[in-house]
C-alpha cells in the first residue's frame, strides 16, 4: 500500500510541476508580452514590406536598409516635417548609385545617385565610421535635414544627427550635404572609386541643388552600412528589434494549440 501511495503522490507532484511550467510558458508570459504592443493595429513590418513592394524597389534598394529607414521615420515623425526619406546605402561601393530619395506621399523614387563618403572611411567601400572631430570619417544613423547656406562648396545643406554618440556631432563637425567635383562618375571610372570628402555625403554638382531643394527643411536621412557596432549602439534600432521579437511571439501564441487568451 505504501508503494502505491507514494507512487500516486509522485505522479500528482509531477503533474503539478508540469502544469506550472505550462501555465508560465503559454498563459502568464504571453499575456505580458502581447499587452506590450497594440495588436489591434496592422503589423508595421508587413506595412513597410507592402510599401517597399508598391515602390518597386526590389533589386534597386536593399530591403534591410529600407526597413530600418522606415522604422526610424515612423518612430520619429515628430522630428520631421516632410513625407520623405533619404537613404544612403554604404554597403554598396562608391562607384554605384547608393543615395535614394523617396517620396512617401506619392510613392515614388525621386532621386537616385552616387554619393561620396569620408576619406578615412574607406577606399571604394565605406568601412570605418566616427562621430569624432578631425576623423574625416562618415557617421552612420538617422539625421534630420535642416537649413541651406552658401559655403566653400557652394549650395549646401546642414544635417542634424539624432543619435547621441553616433552622429550627434554632425553640425559641430560641419558634416553637410554639398556638391563636389570629385563626386563624378567619369572620375570614378578612371580611379576605381569616387573622390572622398571630410565626412560629408557629397553629391555630383549637376544634381546637388535639386536633391537639396527636395529634402531640405526637416526630412529624414538614414545612412546605412549593416554595421554591428552601430546596430548595438542605436537605441532606435534596438527598439525595432524588440518590436519584431514581440510581434513574432504574438504570432506564435496565436498559432499555438494552447488555450485561447482573450485580451480586453
Amino acid at each position: 500500500m505504501k508503494k502505491i501511495f507514494f507512487g500516486i503522490l509522485a505522479s500528482v507532484c509531477l503533474t503539478l510541476i508540469a502544469f506550472a511550467s505550462f501555465k508560465q510558458r503559454y498563459i502568464d508570459q504571453p499575456i505580458q508580452q502581447i499587452t506590450a504592443i497594440d495588436v489591434s493595429k496592422p503589423d508595421p513590418f508587413i506595412r513597410i514590406r507592402n510599401l517597399y513592394d508598391s515602390l518597386k524597389l526590389d533589386n534597386i534598394l536593399n530591403y534591410q536598409a529600407f526597413e530600418e529607414a522606415m522604422y526610424g521615420y515612423e518612430s520619429m515623425q515628430h522630428r520631421t516635417k516632410k513625407e520623405l526619406i533619404t537613404v544612403i546605402d554604404f554597403t554598396l561601393p562608391s562607384t554605384e548609385k547608393r543615395l535614394y530619395v523617396i517620396d512617401l506621399k506619392n510613392k515614388k523614387l525621386v532621386h537616385h545617385s552616387v554619393v561620396a563618403h569620408g576619406r578615412n572611411t574607406g577606399e571604394n567601400y565605406a568601412t570605418n565610421f566616427s562621430n569624432k572631430h578631425g576623423s574625416f570619417q562618415s557617421s552612420l544613423g538617422f539625421y534630420v535635414t535642416a537649413e541651406t547656406y552658401q559655403g566653400g562648396n557652394g549650395y549646401s545643406l546642414r544635417l542634424d544627427g539624432l543619435e547621441k554618440g553616433i552622429n550627434d556631432q554632425a553640425r559641430a563637425r560641419a558634416i553637410v550635404m554639398h556638391g563636389a567635383d570629385y563626386c563624378n562618375v567619369n572620375l570614378a571610372k578612371s580611379m576605381g572609386r569616387l573622390g572622398r570628402s571630410y565626412g560629408c555625403p557629397a553629391l555630383p554638382r549637376e544634381i546637388n541643388t535639386a536633391v537639396i531643394n527636395t529634402i531640405k527643411g526637416g526630412s529624414m536621412l538614414y545612412i546605412y552600412a549593416n554595421n554591428k557596432n552601430y546596430m548595438a549602439s542605436s537605441t532606435i534600432l534596438r527598439t525595432k528589434t524588440s518590436s519584431k521579437t514581440m510581434l513574432a511571439q504574438h504570432d506564435e501564441v496565436e498559432s499555438t494549440t494552447a488555450p485561447t487568451v482573450i485580451l480586453n
